[in-house]
């Protein structure tokens, strides 16, 4: 996995290796031992969701969660192509 630091600390490119063959592919989208190795320590990944959007443009939101119901977020596209935005509200 392609581990990539981004400018807003916390928040990094996480680009999993695809592996093809003439059946599609396989791609592990998460594994904690593979990031740790990697030198990321994340939090606990306790939920995951899949959403579909239908319209191109269509804004969904991820919103702020103070401890001790803060949780680390996965974001992910499995086709097309998102626009990803975080803002750091920290002091």
């Amino acid at each position: 996995m392609q581990v990539t630091q981004t400018s807003l600390a916390g928040v990094l490119i996480l680009e999993p290796r695809r592996f093809g063959d003439s059946r599609g592919f396989f791609s592990e989208s998460w594994n904690r031992k593979t990031l740790r190795e990697a030198g990321v320590e994340l939090p606990e990944f306790v939920q995951d969701n899949h959403s579909m959007s239908s319209t191109v443009g269509t804004l969904r939101g991820l919103h702020f969660q103070s401890p001790p119901h803060a949780q680390g977020k996965l974001v992910r596209c499995g086709r097309g192509r998102l626009f990803d935005v975080a803002v750091d509200i920290r002091k």
